[in-house]
């Protein structure tokens, strides 16, 4: 790569900032992932000058950083590509303070908006009218996109004055975890997968993003958002799309974005009735997290004390296509759980008949794609048990990708980070997959909003509430935990 580059962070002073982004350009600098004239320029409405920017703010970052990957020669190259540039973002006058900063006709821009959604239009706005757009700029867009779909939209479109849809990259990490991104080689890849990829060899799918961490310094935004807006409609929809999607031509951006389009618009629409009987949403009390006591949501510092944000929800979603007609997909997600795990889990149906005199184990067979805490793949079959008659248990065959692999694997913002700086759109959303998504999700915000109830209590540390396990157990599923636990 040799074109210059001013990479832009709006919030640079912010949580997103120190935890993940700078980490990620770091990390990304040592391993070459960065052009070689390239600037970072922080912004926020702190008034630091760049040493004290570096030294205090960047100075948390590495404690974000493995051990074994900071080395203090590395880090001074780094530290030595950095501004800051004090901005209030909605003060005109001080985006002439950033154009003097920025190489403008000889770099090119690339803007990563960390802030909130409410700041995406106006930012636009003073950087057009500032002259610091051309036709090589382009624009990070951190979630949430929008509170719901009119909103959404509105960002779309006043965006999209400014930036044609190929420069508009809308991130979401889940997308650049290597395991999410070998889920399209596992499937599109190998011929052992794709004839069973589909109803009827398929029973049910089941996606879980469980967190046992509460709320911490988001209650503010959180209180506000809830697990629907905050995960379901963006983390797990993307990952049901990769799951549920048909083969895409090629694997340019539009030619894999059609596909995951047309699996958000064939998810069968939510009534009242079936929000009611299909989606469970909690909200977490008091109980403890690996033997320590942990306080309720409602107790946590900045929220409201008469709260009814959801922390937890739980839904069964179809997708209404010739590939997975009645299969159903169960959606899971929740704050303050029994254990960090993020997962798909692909269960498949049954033999139709069994030679074996004993009762078969039910659902054997299933493959199990983990996200967090650590990345594999592991299929379970059934074997004979040794010594036995004919008794059988299951076992797994287990793709351990950090074994088979010994290249470093790149965390999820870097490898994201790097897309953007090189263009490659293939895992960003789409202005029409972001508002399909909310038109799937905002009947159930309305039947909440409407109907008056509040979220079902659980104890931190649990799975989540009761009605979550009787969602699957009512017709004879389960959640995973309750078969490997």
């Amino acid at each position: 790569m040799t074109d210059a580059l001013d990479l832009v962070i709006f919030g640079g002073t912010g949580d997103l900032s120190i935890r993940k982004l700078q980490p990620a350009l770091y990390m990304a600098f040592v391993h070459g992932g960065l052009p070689a004239d390239v600037r970072i320029i922080a912004i926020g409405r702190r008034p630091l000058d760049t040493a004290t920017y570096v030294d205090q703010v960047l100075g948390q970052a590495r404690a974000f950083i493995s051990p074994a990957s900071l080395d203090d020669a590395a880090w001074q190259r780094f530290t030595a590509l950095i501004d800051y540039v004090p901005l209030d973002a909605g003060q005109t006058a001080d985006y002439l303070r950033l154009g003097h900063a920025l190489r403008t006709g000889r770099a090119r821009q690339v803007y990563y908006l960390a802030t909130a959604p409410d700041l995406f239009v106006g930012i636009c706005e003073q950087l057009a009218h500032a002259r610091l757009l051309d036709a090589r700029s382009r624009i990070v867009l951190e979630k949430p996109l929008g509170h719901d779909l009119a909103s959404a939209r509105e960002i779309n479109r006043q965006v999209g004055r400014y930036f044609n849809e190929s420069q508009i990259f809308r991130i979401d990490h889940y997308l650049g975890k290597e395991t999410v991104q070998n889920l399209m080689v596992l499937r599109f890849g190998n011929a052992l997968f794709e004839p069973l990829w589909r109803a009827p060899h398929i029973r049910s799918v089941q996606i879980t993003v469980a967190e046992t961490v509460g709320v911490g310094s988001r209650a503010g935004f959180y209180d506000h958002t809830g697990a629907l807006r905050d995960m379901v409609q963006n983390h797990l929809l993307q990952l049901l799309c990769i799951v549920a999607m048909e083969p895409p031509v090629s694997l340019d951006p539009d030619a894999v974005r059609d596909e995951k389009l047309k699996v958000l618009k064939s998810l069968r629409p939510m009534t009242p009735a079936d929000v009611r009987r299909d989606v469970v949403r909690g909200q977490y009390i008091d109980g403890a997290i690996d033997g320590q006591a942990v306080a309720g949501y409602r107790q946590e510092p900045g929220v409201d004390p008469a709260s009814t944000t959801e922390t937890f929800v739980a839904l069964r979603a179809y997708v209404d296509n010739w590939r997975w007609a009645n299969v159903p997909f169960f959606l899971r997600t929740g704050k303050r759980l029994n254990k960090r795990r993020s997962e798909i889990v692909i269960h498949f149906t049954d033999p139709p008949f069994s030679i074996f005199p004993d009762e078969q184990p039910r659902g054997a067979n299933r493959l199990m794609i983990q996200l967090q805490p650590e990345e594999l793949v592991q299929l379970q079959i059934l074997a004979k048990e040794p010594g036995s008659g004919m008794e059988r248990r299951p076992v797994s065959l287990d793709l351990d990708l950090h074994a088979a692999f010994t290249e470093r694997r790149a965390e999820a913002y870097e490898r994201l980070l790097v897309d953007v700086i090189k263009g490659r759109l293939t895992h960003f959303m789409r202005n029409d997959e972001l508002e399909a998504a909310w038109a799937w999700i905002e009947p159930i915000l309305h039947c909440w909003n409407g109907h008056g109830s509040r979220p079902a209590p659980y104890f931190a540390g649990t799975w989540g509430p009761n009605p979550s396990s009787t969602l699957l157990t009512r017709d004879d599923h389960a959640w995973s935990e309750d078969q490997i636990d």
